[in-house]
């Protein structure tokens, strides 16, 4: 960074133009644009999977500056239909962004995301490293099967009362593989079924977000409208390596290494432990590498949020980070 000066993120602002794109037969994505439309082009990509975009996610650029573009990923917040899992695979993803790239008529953008969002940030630069400017990227997340296991399994170290309400929902003979036990319930056509199976596991995800449990953010990830898609869609890519080759993220990352890029780590991040970001640093030693003390997985926590400010503030000039 470039000063040690604390950083709060921007005004609230609405988007100057919001629409909806049909992908498939099935799938219908929202989409928005915030900010300055003669701006420097940047791409938000929320986490989860599933988790779809909020008012606060807008706040993380100078509007002033920046032309910001949002959407709701296959089955996640405005997009439709919600938690739908079908035809919704990483490497669709990937050609729904370009989709919204062309129609939108931006040649580059810097890609910016959090959690998931930084999954899918790499794979898609990584695809199209033509089409980025550089990398913003929170809480990462490579979708590996030891981060899976760590997920369904190893945040009971941490949280062994939320781990123990998680297993609890499951039948004891189906509970040496939380996952499949869920993806059961998750999957099946019984909603009253499913919505629960939904609510747990979003509410299991929440109650870990922040280095201080907030009980506002765990309330919403308890809704329906959030629980839906948080819950079948991270069942839905943990359960398939996100359509992946295991650690093909890291593999592949002489694709993009030649781009700017930050990378922003809470010290006590529980969801996505610091060793992720820790490797993709390794591997991507010219990246900006920032672990963030007093903070947790959530990018609202002050120190992130600073961090994150900080990085799209200096990225107006598109020099390398600090």
């Amino acid at each position: 960074m470039t000063s040690n000066t604390m950083r709060t993120v921007f005004p609230e602002i609405e988007p100057y133009r919001t629409g909806t794109l049909a992908v498939d037969e099935l799938h219908t994505l929202y989409w928005e644009e915030c900010g300055n439309p003669e701006g420097q082009p940047v791409l938000f990509l929320h986490g989860g999977p599933g988790a779809g975009t909020s008012p606060s996610h807008r706040r993380f650029f100078d509007p002033a500056h920046y032309r910001i573009v949002l959407f709701d990923q296959r089955g996640a917040g405005k997009s439709t239909p919600l938690g739908e899992y079908r035809n919704n695979t990483t490497a669709l993803l990937i050609e729904d962004i370009e989709k919204i790239r062309v129609m939108l008529g931006i040649q580059q953008w810097l890609v910016f995301g959090g959690s998931w969002g930084s999954t899918l940030a790499l794979a898609y630069g990584e695809a199209h490293p033509e089409r980025c400017l550089g990398f913003i990227l929170r809480g990462i997340f490579l979708c590996t099967k030891a981060e899976v296991d760590w997920f369904v399994n190893g945040m009971g170290y941490f949280y062994p009362e939320i781990h123990q309400r998680f297993a609890e929902a499951i039948p004891v003979e189906e509970r040496g593989d939380l996952l499949q036990a869920y993806v059961k319930r998750l999957f099946c056509d019984d909603p009253a079924i499913y919505m629960e199976a939904a609510r747990n596991w979003s509410r299991y995800e929440g109650s870990c977000l922040f280095l201080k449990p907030q009980a506002e953010a765990i309330a919403s990830f308890e809704s329906d409208e959030v629980s839906l898609g948080i819950g079948r869609l991270e069942a839905h890519y943990m359960l398939h390596g996100a359509f992946m080759e295991d650690d093909a993220l890291i593999r592949n990352i002489a694709r993009i290494r030649h781009l700017p890029a930050v990378i922003v780590q809470g010290r006590y991040d529980v969801i996505c432990p610091p060793v992720s970001a820790y490797r993709l640093h390794r591997a991507w030693p010219e990246a900006a590498y920032h672990v963030i003390g007093d903070a947790g997985h959530a990018a609202m926590e002050p120190g992130i949020a600073s961090a994150l400010v900080q990085a799209t503030e200096d990225f107006k000039t598109q020099r390398r980070f600090s």
